[in-house]
């Protein structure tokens, strides 16, 4: 799995592209106002929030805020436990350092942000910015969603792309590849590096302070529900190409959001078989972004084997912690000295 730097012309074009991207539904929801003709900026916060409860049912308010508190930990050990029962995972692979590293890596994030979040949120925006509280409260609900959805995926698209196109992120990101399985063991395996300087925790505080904290809840959620089932070893997309009465509905599904098929190929640990495609495949909730960027392959076929070729199973506290903690294992891209990028032992 080496990373390959892109070619500064298709770079710059994707970048530009980019910003089109991320303009398309700001300007598509002024425009939504200039039809009607109307100005809810121009209202009062009071006037904007009782209109805001007016249009957001109650219990969807309640249903996000607990599926982001708790619903989602308890649905990923939930599924986990159903594929152990179910042997999905190797047990040959799934090690003992393995589990330390998947069980830290889902749990100390959640211990570690709780208190940050508290703090970002309750002392330091309003320190930072005083005038902004409830700044966007006039946005409705679902154009909020929208927004947030588009600029939240798109720039972890390229946060993901990054990490595997700059030999120096890519050893920040390789935690997360080492896994040789899939499942939600592992979904949230990554090193604490990447995970702090990409974290949905300072999106949601950030846009619940300026009045937009409901369609953050509501996207933080639904992303977090494809990214897992994406990862899970349950192939739960089948369906959608064995059967062809479902097969116009697999086709957008696919093309749309990330899947077991078109995830699964992403952590490949080979793209001999023309399956495996560690190399794009790099949307997280959404899909389309590969296709638009030319990332992506969809095979509705899932890898024999995931990883990554040069790996040694490394002592979990180096995956997690590194660079502060490096592996012992001599000639690892995660060693005192190590490889920037390892070589892949040779068939």
């Amino acid at each position: 799995m080496n990373p390959e730097i892109e070619n500064p012309r298709k770079l710059i074009r994707d970048i530009l592209v980019s910003v089109g991207l991320y303009l398309l539904p700001v300007a598509l929801l002024l425009g939504y106002f200039y039809i009607l003709d109307e100005k809810p900026w121009q209202q009062s916060t009071a006037e904007n929030l009782q209109i805001a409860r007016e249009h957001i049912p109650a219990w969807l308010q309640l249903a996000f805020t607990h599926l982001r508190k708790w619903g989602l930990i308890v649905l990923a050990i939930v599924v986990g436990i159903i594929e152990v029962i179910a042997g999905l995972y190797e047990h040959r692979r799934w090690t003992r350092n393995e589990k330390i590293l998947d069980l830290v890596c889902f749990v100390a994030p959640k211990l570690l942000f709780i208190p940050v979040l508290t703090f970002f949120s309750l002392k330091l925006l309003p320190l930072v910015l005083p005038a902004a509280k409830d700044l966007f409260i006039w946005v409705p609900f679902w154009w909020g969603a929208l927004i947030i959805a588009v600029a939240d995926d798109l720039t972890q698209y390229w946060y993901h792309r990054l990490h595997h196109q700059v030999p120096f992120l890519w050893r920040f990101h390789r935690t997360h590849h080492s896994a040789p399985y899939m499942g939600m063991s592992m979904a949230s395996r990554q090193n604490i590096i990447y995970t702090i300087f990409f974290s949905q925790i300072y999106l949601i505080a950030i846009l619940n302070y300026l009045g937009l904290g409901l369609p953050a809840l509501f996207v933080g959620g639904v992303k977090s529900l494809i990214t897992l089932s994406a990862h899970s070893s349950i192939k739960w997309d089948k369906p959608f190409y064995t059967n062809r009465w479902l097969h116009p509905i697999g086709w957008v599904m696919e093309r749309l959001i990330s899947t077991p098929a078109t995830h699964h190929a992403h952590h490949a640990d080979t793209t001999d078989d023309g399956i495996g495609h560690y190399k794009g495949n790099f949307g997280n909730m959404f899909f389309i972004w590969d296709l638009i960027f030319g990332t992506g392959i969809i095979t509705r076929k899932y890898p024999a084997t995931y990883g990554i070729k040069s790996y040694q199973e490394e002592e979990w506290y180096a995956q997690f912690l590194w660079p502060v903690f490096k592996s012992k294992k001599q000639g690892s891209e995660l060693s005192e000295g190590g490889p920037v990028v390892a070589e892949e032992p040779r068939s």
